[in-house]
């Protein structure tokens, strides 16, 4: 529901060269940021497991799991910070992931017996409820959307971000 002024209630209101202000994540960041904190513990322990314990039975997809903790540590931090570099950060990082998560979900499909196991990304994430799929255009819409808010304000702040 809009304020009086007919602002969204998401919307960060702040005073020029208020930065705090400008740094504070909506509902939707704040919901994508959890589920990357999860996806990166959960990806990182099932990693470093598979790879101490039983790397020799998959070597493929238990690196390419190594990688999505990666990703997702990177994505993650990126998606807190958003701002300057990290911007462009969290959207390769995003975008990476997407690539991943499309690649080897068709050659699980496609080659199955090249894995060997399933990895966070086989089958489009199908052993994490296809939220590897989804996440990431989620972000990007995020990105996408807080860019355009974030350029907005600075245009109101005198050209300032």
């Amino acid at each position: 529901m809009p304020n009086a002024d007919n602002r969204d209630p998401g919307t960060v209101i702040d005073a020029p060269g208020d930065d705090a202000a400008r740094d504070r994540i909506g509902g939707l960041g704040r919901v994508l940021i959890a589920v990357y904190i999860v996806l990166a513990i959960a990806a990182t322990f099932r990693s470093v497991y598979q790879i101490a314990r039983k790397f020799e039975e998959a070597p493929v997809a238990y690196s390419l799991s190594a990688l999505a903790a990666v990703v997702y540590i990177v994505a993650t931090v990126a998606l807190i910070k958003r701002r300057g570099a990290w911007r462009t950060v969290a959207a390769v990082a995003l975008s990476f992931e997407l690539a991943g998560v499309l690649v080897v979900g068709v050659l699980s499909i496609a080659v199955p017996e090249l894995f060997g196991h399933d990895s966070v990304w086989s089958y489009f994430g199908r052993g994490y409820v296809f939220i590897p799929l989804v996440l990431p255009v989620l972000g990007l819409a995020w990105l996408a959307r807080s860019r355009g808010a974030d350029a907005a304000r600075g245009a109101g702040a005198g050209g300032r971000l």
